[in-house]
This record gives C-alpha cells, structure tokens and sequence, in this order.
C-alpha cells in the first residue's frame, strides 16, 4: 500500500500571472488516497507492531476516513471497527456507499446517537467501547494524531519548495498540520476549513511547529457537508476544463476559494501556488444520492 508517487498538475488560469499548480495526492491509492493514505501509513505498522487489535476509529456518513480505515484495514489483515455518527443510519435498510464500501471491506459498525457520539473522547464512553469490543488501537475522528502529522508532512518533496503559497483543504487540522512542519519559512500555508468554526486554529497548533500559515474561512458552504449549486457548478467546469475531478466536501471549496482569491487580488502577481488535491473523491456517489433526492444538479463523474 506504502508508495510515493509524484504528481503536480499545472492549471491555466487566462489572463493572470498566478501559477497555480495541483498535487495530485488523490492518486496515491484508488481506495485510500489522499491525506487519507498519509493518516494510515505510520498508524498501520504501529496498529500492527504493537498487535491491539482491532482499529477502532470514528466518523459521519460520508467519511473519507472510514472508508480508507475499512480498505486499509483489510489490505493488511487487521480487523476495523468504525463507529458512526447518527443510529438512525443502522435502522435504513439500505447503507449509503460509503458506509456499504466500509461494510464490504470488513469494518463492523456500531451506530451512536448524535448526543453520544460527541462524548467519543470521554474515558467513561472509551471504556463502554472496551467492554464491548475489547482492548482496540484508537484512531480519533479523521485519524488525526502525531504518527498522522508525521506522514502528512511527507506530501511536501524538494522541488515543492519553490512554490509561494502551500493550500490545503482543512478538517481536523492533522493535514495542514504536516504542511505547516515540512514548509520552509518563506512559504504561506493557507487552510480552507470545510466547516464552521475558530476552534480549528487551536487544534492545529497541538502539532504544528511554524507560524506561518492562515485559515481562510470564507469558503464552507454553511457547514461540514453542505454545498451550494453554485459550488458544483463550479466543480463540474473545472473538471471539464482540465480533467481534475474535486470532491464536494474539500478540495471542491479549497480550489473554489482559490480561484475566488486569485480574481479579487488576494496573491501578489507572479505568485506560485501549490493546492495539495487531498483525494475524497469517494464521498461523490454518497452527495449525489443526496443531491438527487432534492433534485439539485449532480457533480459529474
């Protein structure tokens, strides 16, 4: 599962000195790709160094996370528990696709309701879960800790350097994070948070170790999981015009707000921008089922 490949994309943006360049992390790995497979890499062999089993690890309907812990998990032969936001879920007789992919590779769910799962760091719902489950290796909600940053600071190569400004898509902050470690001091790390939100500046400090790096929260859309009509709008064309597919729920608002930026002056001319593309793109069938409920346009695929 472990490798490296590299891929910068360039985007032409008319009539702009802005150089703006996609790294293609989304094509680490068909099913755990992204951020995702940089989370996984060092909490995999530590999950299985130090025998816990299974992995026990959080998330929505729609996780990026639970899907990459379930594939992964199988992948290398440990077992996977996710535990999910909402038990009402659990009682529809038909899983969302995130939720069947998980299922599929073998993660077992356990469906809380909204008011326990936010007591999911609490010692006295942690040791509910062991009585249940037995010992287990914890990964947090979107499996951000120090063995998570210490694999996202390897998205950053020697030749990314050179670029101005480093822009990533921001949940629980363990992405940005990396960046934020691995950046030399002239680069600007800017964060598009995918929810609402100031609480995320003091997450990211737990493991960054620059200050020079910004949230830039115009761009969430109302929340975690909403989009507007003119967000897919605004994902289909960039996918027709230079072949880049972007999930609704990051990359989609970090290259919306991007582009909304570079049009309002924000970067310097000539600056060099590199967005790291943090995969996702599994989370797509699950939002058009929802979108095709409402009867919203879809995001192409």
């Amino acid at each position: 599962m472990f490798q490296d490949p590299i891929c910068n994309q360039k985007v032409n943006i008319p009539n702009s000195s802005i150089e703006l360049v996609i790294k293609r992390e989304d094509l680490i790995h068909p099913f755990v790709s992204g951020n995702k497979f940089r989370k996984l890499k060092y909490n995999i062999k530590q999950a299985k160094t130090t025998r816990l089993r299974p992995i026990l690890t959080f998330g929505g309907a729609f996780s990026n996370h639970i899907a990459a812990v379930a594939f992964a998990g199988k992948e290398h032969g440990v077992p996977t528990i996710g535990v999910i936001r909402g038990e009402e879920l659990g009682l529809k007789k038909h899983l969302n696709p995130t939720l069947q992919f998980a299922k599929s590779n073998g993660m077992q769910l356990k469906f809380v309701s909204r008011d326990d799962y936010k007591k999911k760091t609490h010692s006295e719902f942690l040791n509910h879960l062991k009585d249940e489950f037995g010992a287990f290796y914890m990964l947090p909600e979107g499996g951000t800790n120090n063995l998570a940053v210490k694999g996202c600071e390897e998205i950053l190569q020697p030749e990314d350097y050179t670029y101005d400004y480093i822009c990533c898509a921001v949940g629980t902050g363990g992405t940005i994070a990396g960046l934020i470690n691995a950046s030399n001091e002239h680069q600007k790390i800017l964060g598009f948070p995918a929810l609402k939100g100031e609480f995320l500046q003091e997450d990211i400090r737990k493991f960054a170790n620059q200050n020079n790096w910004k949230l830039i929260t115009d761009y969430h859309f109302g929340g975690y999981g909403k989009i507007k009509p003119e967000l897919i709008s605004f994902i289909n064309t960039f996918k027709n015009n230079h072949n880049i597919p972007l999930d609704p729920i990051y990359t989609g608002k970090m290259v919306f707000g991007i582009f909304d930026r570079i049009i309002n002056g924000y970067f310097p001319e000539n600056s060099k921008i590199l967005a790291i593309h943090t995969g996702g793109l599994q989370g797509i069938a699950g939002m058009n089922e929802m979108l095709k409920r409402k009867k919203s346009p879809l995001i192409e695929v």
